[in-house]
C-alpha cells in the first residue's frame, strides 16, 4: 500500500496525460518542477504500483528508471521504496557501478545512465523492460544523450512497443519533443512550496573564473552569505558550490557555527555519508555541495539555498592535446534547479550570489558534453552499436567532427576500430567491456598477460580516479597507500580492483599482490594486431588478455585530447574531484572529465559488436559488494629499487621477494599504455619533456624528481604558467617508452633550422624526444633544400638579398595584383614560399647554409613570376613604371609600398600647368607636394581641386618662407620648374 505522501505529490495530476501519450505515440517530455515527484511517483504509477482510480496504471509492468549519478539513484530508489512501505530489493531497487540490489520481485529499477548503455549494448532489445524514464535529462551529460539516441533506434527497429519518457524540471521541451519523434509535452503544474529570491552580489567586484581559478574573494562572500542566511531564515542550509576545493576552503572559513553542524556531500564521499545526509539530523545543518545535490533527491530539512552561481564543465583542448575541467558561470536552468531544493518539503527560499541583473545574461541550459567533451568513449560505443561516425543516431546535438576525427584516431590507435571502415574491432569490443575509459581498458588489457589480471587491476582502478594528494605523487607510493588505506578512497579502489580484476579475465583474490602471478621480463606489449570488420561477441576478456594487443599501442596524438581530468564529483563519475589550489587548471588520467559522475555500468555488463545481436538478460538478483580484506602494504618498489630506472630495455626487472613485479614498474607500465604520449624524458633544466611535446616539471621533494624516464598520469598547468607541472606519474625505463610509444619511434637524418642557422643530425627520436643524436657530415640535398625553406618561414624571406630595385619590383607586381588580378603573380610571403620551385631554382638547390641565401638575388628570381607566357610582361613597364615624368620634365620614382595608392611625391612648382592627376594602371596617384627643401606641403588625389582650393593656403604660407620660388596666383596655367625665379629667368635669357 502506498504511503498517503505519495498521493499528494502535484505530478499525480499529470499522470493521465503521460498515460495517453505512452499509450499512443509511446514516448513523452515529462516537464515537472523540483519537488512535484516525477522521480518517485511517475515511475510507480507506471509500474502499476500506485493505487486509486485515475493514477495512470496501465499494462507497462517493469520500468527503469536512469539517473545521472550514483547518489541519486540510490536515493532515488529509497524514496520510492519507502513510499511503498518497502526496503529496497523489493518491489524497487537499484543498481550503480559496484553494487546491485535488485529482487526477483522488482518492478521498478533505478540505474545510472552508464548502467543503463552498457546493459543496451549487451541487450538491444532490453527485454523483460517495458517502459525506460530518463530523468533529469536536461544536464545533457553524454551517457544520457547516448543512452536516448539507442533508446530511439530500439523503438524504432526492434521494440516499437518500448516506452519511453524523457523527465526534468527545466529541460528543452522541444528539442527533445522533436529528438523522440514528434512526442507530446505533459507538464505537471505548480511545485511543492514557494521559494523566495534573494540576490546577493559581492559588495566588490570578483575576477570571473579562468580555469579551475576561483575569486577567493567570492568563496568569502559565499560564506559570509551563508551565515546571513543561517540569521535570516530558519531550517538547514545547502550551498552549492563548483567543486571539492572550493567546499574544502568555505568549510574553513565557516569555522564553527556554534550548534550548526556543517557537512560535505559531493563525489569523494563515502556511500554512508551521502546517506547520512540524504537522512536528516536532530541538529541544523549547513550542507555544501556539488552538483550532485542539484537534482533527483531531497536533502531533508533544507530550507534555504545559497547559490554560488558556479559549475564545472569538462573542455578539450586540442592545441596540448589535454583534457581539463574548467569553472563556468552555472546555466539559467541549473539556477532553477539548485533553487528548487529550497521548497522540497516547505516554502523556502535561495540567495543568489550575483546580480539580478546578470540572470538574464546566464546560458539558457548548461553546455551538452557532447559538444565539449572528449569523444573517445562515446565514438566506441557508437562503433559496438554499428554506427561508427553517429550519423544515424538521434541526438539533441550532433558531434563535432573535429572531435570525433580525434577520437577515431585514438580508438585506431589502440586497436579499437579498423581504420578504414571505423567499424569496431574484436579488441575494441572487449575494451568496451572494461567498463573504463578505452585508454585504460587497452592498458588493463595489455598490461595484464605481463604483470597479472591483479596487479594490472589495482595499477587501472588507481588511474581511474585519481587519489587523493597525501597520497604523494608518485603512483607507486600511491598504490601501497591504497592498499593500506582506511578512507574512502581506498575503500572504493578496492571495489573497483575487483571489478577490473574480472574484466581483465581473472579471479580476484583476497589478498594483493598476488603469489605466483602471471609475469613477464619482457617489454611491453608488441604493435601487432590483427583487427576485422564486425565485433565477436563471443570473444572474452581472458582472450583478450592473452591474444594480439593493439595493431599500434601509441599514436602522435599532438592535439588529440586525453580520456579527462578531475570533476567537480570525480568518484561519481571515476574521476579525482576538484582537489586542486585556487589558478589551476587540471589534467588527469581518469575518464573524460564530464558531469556525468558514472560513465559506466557494472562489470557483469558486457558490450555487443553490433545491432540486432544480443545476449541473454540475467534474472535480477540481490548483489551487495562484499567487504574485501585489505591488501599487503608491503613496499616492494622501495628507494633501493629505483636502481632499475636507467635501464634501456623494455624489461619488467627482477621480482621483489617472490610477489612478481615491483609496484613502480608495474603502474609505470600501465601508465604508459595508457598514455603513450605523455611519457617524457628528463631533459638538462631539469623538466620533463613529453614525446607528445608538453614539457612539464615536478615538484620539490617529488617521488619521482631525479628519475631519468616517466610516465605523467596526472598533470596541471597553472594560470600563466609556462610549463604543466606532474601531479601524478611513475618511473619508467627507457624500454618501457618505447614500446608504449613504438608508433612514435622514427629513425633518420634531420636537417633543421636551429637558432639562426641550419644544424645537420642523424637522430632516433621517440615522438618530441630525441633519443640518440650524431652529426651528419654530408646530408642529403632535398633535406638541406628543406631545411633551408624552414629558415625562410621562421625569419621571413629578408634573408634573401634584397636591394631598392628588388623590393621595387615586388611593390610593384604586389600593386598589379591587387588591381588586375591574374596572370600578374601574388608575391606574398606565404605564396612565395610555397612557389619557392618556380623562382628561387636554381640557387636555392645550390645553397648548402645561411649566407648562401644572402648572395640570391632576390629581384632577378622574382622575374622568374612575371607572365612571359602571355606577353604580360612586356607591359610591366607600361601598367606599373617605375618612374614617371612630370610636367617640369622630371621623372620622379613612384613608391608601391601600398598597393591600394601608390605615392608620387614631387616638388609643388614641377607640377604646374598640369590639371589631371597621374595614373598608373588607371589607379589614380597619391601626390604628395614637397616645399622647395623636400618637405611636405600637402597631400592630394585630386590635383584640380587642390589648384582650386587648397593651394591659396600653401602659398600663403610657403612664400615668405621660400621667396626666391616662384608662387603664381594661378598654378592651374603656370609654367612648371625645378628652379628658382633668378635661374629660371636666367635660362629664359639664355634661350
Amino acid at each position: 500500500m502506498i504511503r498517503d505522501a505519495a498521493l499528494k505529490l502535484p505530478v499525480r495530476e499529470a499522470l493521465p496525460a503521460l498515460r495517453a501519450a505512452l499509450e499512443g505515440p509511446g514516448a513523452a517530455v515529462l516537464c515537472a518542477p523540483p519537488g512535484t515527484g516525477k522521480t518517485t511517483l511517475v515511475p510507480l504509477a507506471l509500474a502499476g504500483l500506485v493505487d486509486g482510480e485515475g493514477d495512470g496504471r496501465g499494462p507497462v509492468r517493469r520500468v527503469v528508471v536512469a539517473e545521472p549519478r550514483r547518489i541519486a539513484a540510490r536515493a532515488a530508489a529509497r524514496r520510492m521504496a519507502w513510499l511503498l512501505g518497502e526496503k529496497v530489493g523489493g518491489s524497487v531497487g537499484y543498481t550503480v557501478r559496484g553494487e546491485r540490489v535488485v529482487g526477483p520481485r522488482a518492478r521498478v529499477e533505478v540505474v545510472t545512465t552508464g548502467v543503463l548503455l552498457q546493459r543496451l549494448q549487451r541487450d538491444q532489445e532490453l527485454a523483460g523492460v517495458d517502459a525506460v524514464v530518463i530523468d533529469e535529462c536536461h544536464e545533457r551529460h553524454l551517457d544520457a544523450d547516448t543512452v536516448a539516441a539507442f533508446l530511439i533506434d530500439v523503438r524504432e527497429a526492434l521494440r516499437p512497443e518500448l516506452k519511453l519518457v524523457a523527465a526534468s524540471a527545466t529541460t528543452d521541451a522541444e528539442g527533445w519533443a522533436r529528438v523522440l519523434g514528434g512526442a507530446p509535452v505533459v507538464e505537471a503544474a505548480g511545485t511543492a512550496h514557494p521559494v523566495e529570491v534573494v540576490w546577493a552580489p559581492p559588495a566588490r567586484p570578483v575576477r570571473p573564473p579562468h580555469g579551475m581559478r576561483v575569486d577567493p574573494a567570492l568563496l568569502t562572500h559565499v560564506a559570509a552569505t551563508v551565515r546571513r542566511a543561517l540569521r535570516e531564515r530558519d531550517g538547514d542550509v545547502l550551498c552549492f558550490l563548483p567543486g571539492v576545493g572550493e567546499i574544502g576552503r568555505v568549510a574553513g572559513q565557516l569555522g564553527d557555527l556554534g550548534g550548526v553542524e556543517v557537512l560535505q556531500v559531493h563525489g569523494r564521499a563515502p556511500a554512508a555519508v551521502q546517506d547520512a545526509v540524504l537522512a536528516g539530523g536532530e541538529r541544523r545543518r549547513v550542507v555544501l555541495a556539488t552538483s550532485v545535490a542539484e537534482s533527483s533527491l531531497t536533502v531533508p530539512g533544507v530550507r534555504v539555498v545559497v547559490d554560488s552561481g558556479l559549475a564545472r564543465e569538462p573542455r578539450v583542448d586540442h592545441a596540448r592535446g589535454l583534457s581539463s575541467l574548467t569553472t563556468v558561470r552555472a546555466s539559467q536552468a541549473a539556477g532553477r534547479q539548485r533553487a528548487g531544493r529550497a521548497g522540497r518539503e516547505a516554502p523556502g527560499a535561495v540567495y543568489r550570489c550575483w546580480a539580478e541583473a546578470e540572470d538574464g545574461r546566464l546560458s539558457r541550459f548548461p553546455s551538452p558534453e557532447i559538444k565539449v567533451a572528449d569523444l573517445t568513449a562515446f565514438a566506441l560505443q557508437a562503433a559496438c552499436w554499428g554506427d561508427p561516425g553517429a550519423g544515424g543516431l538521434a541526438l539533441l546535438d550532433a558531434p563535432p567532427a573535429g572531435a570525433m576525427a580525434a577520437a577515431r584516431d585514438v580508438l585506431t590507435a589502440i586497436g579499437a576500430v579498423d581504420g578504414a571502415t571505423g567499424r569496431v574491432t574484436d579488441r575494441g569490443v572487449r575494451l568496451s567491456r572494461a567498463g573504463v575509459h578505452p585508454r585504460l581498458a587497452r592498458a588493463l588489457l595489455d598490461a595484464a598477460p605481463r604483470v597479472g589480471a591483479r596487479r594490472a587491476a589495482e595499477a587501472v582502478a588507481l588511474l581511474s580516479e585519481e587519489p587523493p594528494r597525501e597520497y604523494g605523487d608518485d603512483l607507486a607510493s600511491a598504490l601501497r597507500a591504497a592498499r593500506r588505506g582506511a578512507d574512502a578512497y581506498a575503500a572504493r579502489w578496492r571495489s573497483e580492483v575487483r571489478r577490473l580484476t574480472s574484466a581483465a579475465g581473472a579471479t580476484p583474490s583476497a589478498t594483493a599482490p598476488p603469489t605466483g602471478a602471471a609475469t613477464s621480463t619482457g617489454a611491453a606489449p608488441s604493435t601487432t594486431h590483427t583487427s576485422t570488420d564486425r565485433a565477436t561477441p563471443s570473444a572474452t576478456p581472458t582472450s583478450a588478455a592473452t591474444t594480439a594487443s593493439a595493431r599500434d599501442i601509441s599514436h602522435p596524438l599532438a592535439g588529440h585530447p586525453e580520456p579527462g581530468a578531475p570533476s567537480a564529483d570525480a568518484p561519481e563519475r571515476g574521476g579525482a574531484g576538484d582537489t586542486g589550489g585556487v589558478g589551476q587548471e587540471r589534467v588527469s588520467s581518469s575518464p573524460v572529465p564530464t558531469r556525468d559522475p558514472d560513465p559506466t555500468g557494472p562489470h557483469t555488463n558486457a558490450v555487443e559488436g553490433s545491432r540486432g545481436q544480443k545476449a541473454a538478460s540475467p534474472a535480477p538478483t540481490r548483489n551487495p559488494e562484499p567487504a574485501e580484506a585489505r591488501a599487503d602494504a608491503t613496499q616492494s618498489g622501495s628507494a633501493s629499487d629505483r636502481d632499475g630506472r636507467e635501464r634501456d630495455s623494455g624489461d619488467l626487472g627482477p621480482l621483489a621477494d617472490g610477489q612478481g613485479p615491483r609496484d613502480d614498474l608495474v603502474v609505470g607500465l600501465v601508465a604508459a599504455l595508457a598514455f603513450p604520449e605523455r611519457v617524457a624524458r628528463r631533459q638538462r633544466d631539469g623538466t620533463y619533456l613529453m614525446v607528445g611535446g608538453t614539457r612539464a616539471e615536478v615538484g620539490n621533494g617529488s617521488g619521482i624528481a631525479g628519475a631519468a624516464w616517466v610516465a605523467v598520469a596526472v598533470a596541471d598547468r597553472g594560470v600563466g604558467a609556462g610549463h604543466a607541472r606532474v601531479r601524478l606519474g611513475a618511473v619508467v625505463d627507457e624500454g618501457v617508452a618505447r614500446a608504449a610509444a613504438a608508433s612514435l619511434l622514427a629513425e633518420g637524418d634531420e636537417v633543421a633550422w636551429v637558432d639562426g642557422g641550419l644544424v645537420a643530425r642523424h637522430v632516433e627520436r621517440l615522438g618530441a624526444v630525441e633519443l640518440v643524436v650524431r652529426p651528419l657530415r654530408d646530408p642529403d640535398r632535398v633535406l638541406v633544400r628543406e631545411g633551408l625553406l624552414e629558415g625562410l618561414r621562421r625569419e621571413g624571406l629578408g634573408l634573401l638579398r634584397w636591394d631598392r630595385d628588388a623590393s621595387a619590383l615586388r611593390d610593384r607586381l604586389r600593386f598589379l595584383r591587387r588591381h588586375l588580378g591574374e596572370p600578374w603573380p601574388d608575391v606574398s610571403d606565404e605564396v612565395l614560399l610555397e612557389r619557392a620551385d618556380a623562382w628561387l631554382e636554381p640557387e636555392l638547390g645550390r645553397a648548402r647554409r645561411r649566407a648562401d641565401l644572402g648572395r640570391i638575388d632576390a629581384g632577378q628570381a622574382l622575374t622568374r613570376l612575371l607572365p612571359w607566357a602571355t606577353g604580360e610582361a612586356a607591359r610591366l613597364d607600361a601598367l606599373a613604371p617605375e618612374r614617371v615624368e612630370v610636367p617640369s620634365g622630371s621623372r620622379i620614382r613612384v613608391d608601391y609600398a601600398d598597393p591600394e595608392r601608390p605615392v608620387l611625391a614631387v616638388k609643388l612648382q614641377e607640377m604646374f600647368g598640369l590639371q589631371d592627376t597621374p595614373r598608373v594602371a588607371g589607379v589614380p596617384l597619391l601626390v604628395h607636394l614637397l616645399s622647395p627643401a623636400g618637405r611636405p606641403a600637402a597631400v592630394t588625389a585630386d590635383l584640380a581641386s587642390f589648384w582650386r582650393d587648397g593651394y591659396r593656403s600653401v602659398r600663403a604660407e610657403l612664400r615668405g618662407r621660400y621667396p626666391k620660388h616662384p608662387w603664381p596666383e594661378d598654378p592651374a596655367t603656370a609654367a612648371p620648374t625645378r628652379y628658382t625665379k633668378a635661374r629660371q629667368d636666367r635660362r629664359g635669357a639664355g634661350a
